[in-house]
């Protein structure tokens, strides 16, 4: 076994990019590899299969190593429900909730299950790719660190940093956060990663001399800026949508301030007919002819948000005139009468007037629903798959007229005049058909049941794992970092 851990210099260089890249390049070559993220901090979340829950960028660089992803891939996982506290998950299942400064005092603890995990995994896999969080040169995270350079010196591993040129001052982002590590962190610092380069690599050359000259690590590689790479993102989320030609279904989708499993949409972002625009706070609400709120990790706090915001009465206004609504996941549960959290499993203890578009009330509880399902779409019978993570059951005359069956049962809601539907679902849109079908409904005019101009996302995704993948074996150096796993 050998572990080789990427480390960035900002959230967002590239690190879980880099990541993927590699588990598919070294499975490709027939390693048996697995990614490996000690500690994340997102609201993007995917179903194991052992049942549990993490971070949905280590799910997809599973899926780039050919894994079923696993809970020990992702062993602790913070999903923030406020500005200071989160709800912390370990080896997949919920653990409790903590604020800021209760979290960093238990990391020691945290720490024996991520070392756990880690040889758990080890005990299966030849080869594991670790991802870091955030930036090892967070000089006030560094006490009881587990995400970054406090699980490589750990586990004894070397560490590749990633720097983003597309930001601009890379060698001041690299030589920097050198400067700030340990000298036990410098030394198992092999080398460097340039992402996201666009120009002439012999502009660049005078500058990676400098950088190699000065720190006495190498450069292994300065990787292209990849146009219209689409992969499941950990956490940020673009607010301008893509722009598609005529005829359109305009979508608008409000960017909670806890959204969650906003990849959902991905496959609408790629779709030639949809024109997808997220509006985050203090803008004005567009024309639309489907208006879909999204999954929350926080759904009351983020009700009274939409509420704030104006959305309510948009939302009233939109369904007068004949638009359509769907609610996925916690916006499903914000079209129903009633929300009760009285033990506060998701937010703050209480209970919160829905906005009443469907007849039904839905009660927060101590287990969360954590499972992968497969059914159809019931108006056309459509095969769906996805996953479901949600704490609350929902209950009411609405619930009889499901939207979907997942696993032999009902889920979701359609209203009688069908301009109000809901579901628990999660990669509703990920299959074609099912993709297709749901447009339609949502007054996609030329389209019914037919896969005409509809993405095959799946094959998209795979396709682009791929591309990255020969991006990296093109432009690493791809025999210095096999030395490395292979020690």
């Amino acid at each position: 076994m050998a572990t080789l851990m990427i480390q960035g210099t900002t959230s967002d260089a590239g690190k879980s990019t880099v990541v993927a890249g590699l588990c598919r390049a070294l499975a490709r070559r027939g390693v048996s590899v697995a990614p490996f993220k000690p500690q994340n901090m997102a609201l993007n979340s995917a179903v194991t299969v052992d049942g549990g829950e993490i971070g949905r960028s280590t799910a997809l660089q599973a899926l780039a190593a050919g894994v079923e992803p696993h809970s020990d891939m992702n062993p602790v996982l913070l999903k923030p429900e406020s500005d200071r506290g989160a709800q912390v998950i370990l080896r997949g299942q919920v653990h409790g909730h903590m604020d800021a400064l209760d979290y960093h005092a238990y990391k020691r603890e945290a720490k024996v299950s991520m070392l756990a995990a880690w040889e758990a995994l080890s005990s299966r896999y030849d080869v594991i790719i670790a991802e870091g969080a955030g930036s090892p040169a967070e000089i006030n995270l560094r006490a009881n660190d587990i995400a970054n350079m406090g699980f490589a010196e750990a586990v004894d591993c070397p560490v590749l940093l990633v720097g983003d040129i597309d930001r601009g001052g890379v060698f001041a982002q690299l030589v920097g956060t050198l400067a700030l590590l340990s000298e036990s962190e410098r030394l198992r610092t092999r080398g460097f990663i340039i992402n996201r380069f666009r120009g002439d690599i012999a502009l660049l050359e005078p500058g990676l001399d400098w950088l190699e000259n000065h720190t006495g690590k190498p450069v292994l590689g300065t990787l292209p800026y990849l146009q219209g790479l689409l992969l499941d993102a950990e956490d940020s989320l673009g607010l301008s949508g893509r722009q598609a030609g005529e005829p359109a279904l305009r979508v608008v989708v409000p960017a909670l301030p806890r959204i969650s499993n906003h990849n959902d949409f991905d496959p609408l972002r790629l779709h030639p007919r949809v024109e997808l625009t997220f509006v985050g706070p203090d803008r004005p609400i567009p024309p639309a002819d489907l208006i879909i709120l999204p999954g929350s990790k926080s759904t009351r706090s983020d009700l009274a948000w939409l509420r704030a915001q104006g959305w309510e009465g948009a939302i009233r206004r939109h369904l007068r005139y004949g638009g359509k609504l769907l609610g996925i996941c916690g916006g499903f549960q914000m079209l129903g009468r009633v929300i009760e959290d009285p033990e506060g499993r998701d937010g703050p203890p209480g209970s919160s007037e829905g906005l009443g578009l469907l007849d039904f009330t839905t009660r927060m509880g101590e287990a969360k629903q954590l499972r992968n399902v497969s059914g159809r779409l019931l108006a056309s019978g459509a095969p769906l798959a996805g996953y479901e993570i949600h704490h609350g059951v929902s209950e009411g005359p609405a619930l009889a007229r499901p939207l979907c069956e997942l696993d032999g049962h009902p889920d979701g809601a359609i209203g009688e005049d069908g301009q109000v539907l809901g579901t628990y679902l999660h990669g509703l849109f990920d299959q074609a058909e099912a993709c297709a079908a749901l447009l339609a409904l949502c007054g996609l005019e030329g389209e019914g049941d037919s896969l005409v101009d509809t993405p095959d996302y799946a094959a998209h995704r795979q396709r682009d794992l791929d591309r990255l993948a020969d991006s990296l074996e093109e432009h690493l150096d791809m025999e210095a970092i096999g030395a490395l796993v292979s020690r």
